[in-house]
């Protein structure tokens, strides 16, 4: 069988034809299991999964296996974003989207999202919102159609009429009608019954509920709670027997409460949490997502003369800054920690800047690779399959030039993407 070397960014490959296993020879290893740096080890690789974690630098043994040298980089799990939007990005003209762009339009930009942000080493992302073609991304990729990262999607958003994810906000009263279940608007307990069972008919893999006023949106308030607690727990309730979990955008503190005390497992944003609230969520095991890089983001934006409506600049300019402060302290006072970063609301790829935003509010390094690994795993039920380099689970590998845990920002610079035992970037 001929053998076959080439050399890609100064990194020298053995391969062959039909190959079989691939080692990939790590000169540090991030064990995200056991919060510890490894080094000279080597990961094989037989198909989509993880083989074994051996010792030392291994050469491979069969005529068919390959050679992949990292030595000189730290290799660790591929990150998850639990907060993305894929089928977007912010721009000044993107309150028009709505009346400009079609389904295919939407599709197209969201092959080019979700290319980059796999590019940028997450391996898996979560989707919180969208038209629905968020749920035919997710089918393109898992079907090696088009490159991304795996995707769990809620589809569309949950929202009260007129609620944050109310998806007629600020249109003419001609074309706002009457939105309900089908479309993610729900008013009353039976409304959210059906409008979950929908998302599950549409092909949703979790539910999305907007509990307060958000930044974002065309309506006055950032924070006002928009669903009653009997409305989220049938929400929660239908959700369980689905499969589903339940993430729930929230700025204002009694929306939270009440989405903490209705079952929700993640409260995304978080932004004006109390500690009654933090207390709340470390007893009914809920997770904060906290989205500081898209906190930062809107508040700089809203400064740019234009660039979002009037109502929002006010909005943008009181709850941005605010994000990273709440982080800091949910932390310290012990509520558990998802990584995401609301990818979409700022340019898609840039998502590894959260990281040094985290260390920077107090977090340790290792804590914060761990919530983008081994934490995001147990949420989305994948803890066997996802976040660790270990045998069993997916080839889901990146590498970096630095020890994350001495220069948290090498995250930001990516150099190797695996996901599922293939190469994507080198």
């Amino acid at each position: 069988m001929k053998k076959l070397i080439y050399i890609l960014c100064g990194v020298v490959f053995a391969s062959t034809v039909n190959a079989q296993d691939i080692y990939i020879q790590s000169g540090k290893i991030v064990d995200t299991k056991n919060g510890k740096i490894l080094t000279e080890k080597t990961i094989i690789v037989s198909g989509e999964r993880i083989k074994s974690v051996e010792d030392g630098y291994i050469q491979p043994k069969n005529e068919g296996d390959s050679l992949i040298d990292l030595r000189e980089m730290t290799v660790m799990p591929g990150l998850t974003d639990m907060h993305v939007h894929m089928e977007g990005e912010s721009n000044p003209g993107a309150y028009l989207e709505p009346f400009t762009l079609n389904e295919a339009d939407l599709a197209f930009n969201s092959v080019k999202f979700a290319k980059v942000t796999l590019m940028a080493g997450f391996t898996t992302v979560r989707d919180l919102g969208g038209s629905g073609v968020n749920i035919a991304l997710r089918n393109a990729i898992n079907k090696k159609k088009v490159v991304g990262p795996r995707i769990f999607t809620a589809g569309k958003s949950l929202a009260t009429t007129g609620g944050h994810a109310d998806p007629t906000n600020g249109f003419n009263r001609e074309l706002m009608g009457d939105p309900g279940p089908k479309e993610g608007v729900v008013n009353g307990p039976e409304d959210a019954k059906k409008a979950v069972r929908q998302r599950y008919k549409n092909g949703a893999d979790l539910i999305k509920i907007t509990a307060t006023g958000g930044v974002l949106s065309v309506a006055k308030s950032s924070s006002n709670p928009q669903f009653s607690i009997e409305e989220i727990k049938a929400i929660t309730e239908t959700a369980k027997d689905y499969g589903f979990h339940v993430a729930a955008h929230a700025h204002g503190d009694e929306g939270m409460q009440r989405a903490v005390k209705g079952g929700v497992k993640t409260i995304e944003h978080g932004t004006l949490m109390s500690e009654q609230t933090m207390d709340l969520m470390k007893e009914y095991d809920a997770y904060l997502v906290p989205t500081i890089t898209a906190g930062k983001e809107v508040s700089e934006k809203a400064k740019i003369e234009g660039y979002y409506p009037e109502i929002i600049v006010p909005k943008a300019l009181e709850i941005g800054p605010k994000i990273q402060n709440t982080f800091s302290k949910a932390y310290k006072r012990g509520v558990g920690i998802a990584f995401g970063t609301d990818a979409g609301v700022y340019p898609h790829g840039e998502n590894g800047k959260e990281f040094g935003f985290m260390v920077e509010a107090g977090m340790p390094a290792m804590i914060a690779i761990q919530s983008a690994t081994i934490t995001p795993a147990l949420i989305l039920n994948m803890e066997n399959e996802s976040g660790q380099l270990a045998p069993g689970f997916y080839a889901d590998i990146i590498a970096v030039k630095e020890d994350p845990t001495k220069n948290i920002k090498t995250l930001e610079d990516v150099q190797f993407v695996m996901k599922e035992g293939e190469v994507y970037k080198n």
